[in-house]
């Protein structure tokens, strides 16, 4: 029989392989790949996560950016104390904030014009020399005012307290002195005693003793300066007027056009400092 003859089954067995091989066995996986197989996503995450692995680059990083925030909350905190303790003041006291600070803007808008005005004055003067004279005799002058060694005269107010319980003390006299000095006031005299930077009151008995030199009631304050600002000043709620009433006693406050401040002082010349120019 030809191999023409031959069936197609016997045939198609030939061209097969005797035996197929067995497949191999899969390598068994670790226990820890099944367990992390097992992980949930959350699971995963925490691990990855903890524990710590903290590099010398990030530790730095981390306390400088926690020191940032401390800084940044200190600033936040301390801001918001000045707000709330004017928030918390009453409003007598945010009026005398705003009237001092009103009055010490004026001041030092009139004091850059007077400047101004001196520095045109030697810029258009002829007599350069003459003129820087002139203006230092001036500031002689006014630096005299404030030492209490030159009388002076001006517009102003007089104020006068009366006692007659003995209850007004020296902390009281001194409220009504740095008052009058934020309101403007440039010469202040109380019962013959020339009021300076170095005044000080103390109390003495039933008197008040200024710069040792010991006043009775009544006391009358004779003070130059801007009395549109002077009055307005002592009278705000909570201020000087109603402090001394509230301690019974009478206080009385009238505007003049001529103030005459005549009591001196004899300027003291310091122990130890001396002009850098010696």
């Amino acid at each position: 029989m030809s191999n023409q003859d031959e069936q197609p089954e016997n045939r198609l067995r030939r061209e097969l392989p005797d035996e197929v091989p067995p497949a191999a066995p899969e390598p068994e996986r670790p226990a820890t790949e099944d367990a992390e197989a097992s992980l949930t996503g959350r699971q995963r995450l925490v691990k990855g996560l903890w524990p710590l692995r903290i590099t010398r680059a990030q530790l730095i990083v981390a306390l400088l950016l926690f020191g940032l925030g401390f800084g940044l909350a200190v600033q936040v905190a301390s801001n918001s104390d000045s707000d709330g303790a004017l928030r918390g003041a009453r409003q007598e006291d945010l009026v005398r904030i705003l009237d001092e600070l009103d009055s010490r803007t004026q001041r030092l808008q009139d004091e850059k014009q007077g400047l101004d005005k001196q520095r045109q004055e030697l810029q258009s003067s002829s007599d350069q020399a003459a003129e820087a004279r002139r203006q230092t005799a001036e500031k002689e002058r006014q630096l005299g005012i404030l030492t209490g060694s030159v009388a002076a005269q001006g517009p102003g107010i007089t104020m006068t307290i009366e006692d007659t319980k003995g209850t007004v003390k020296a902390d009281m006299l001194l409220d009504a002195i740095q008052e009058l000095r934020a309101a403007g006031a440039e010469a202040i005299q109380v019962n013959g005693v020339r009021v300076v930077a170095g005044t000080y009151f103390s109390d003495a008995g039933k008197s008040v003793s200024v710069d040792g030199n010991k006043i009775n009631a009544p006391y009358r304050f004779k003070v130059i300066g801007k009395s549109q600002d002077l009055e307005p000043a002592l009278n705000i709620p909570g201020g000087v007027v109603q402090t001394l009433e509230k301690e019974q006693a009478t206080v009385t406050v009238e505007r003049s056009g001529k103030i005459v401040v005549d009591a001196l002082r004899q300027v003291k010349q310091p122990d130890y400092a001396r002009s850098s120019s010696q």
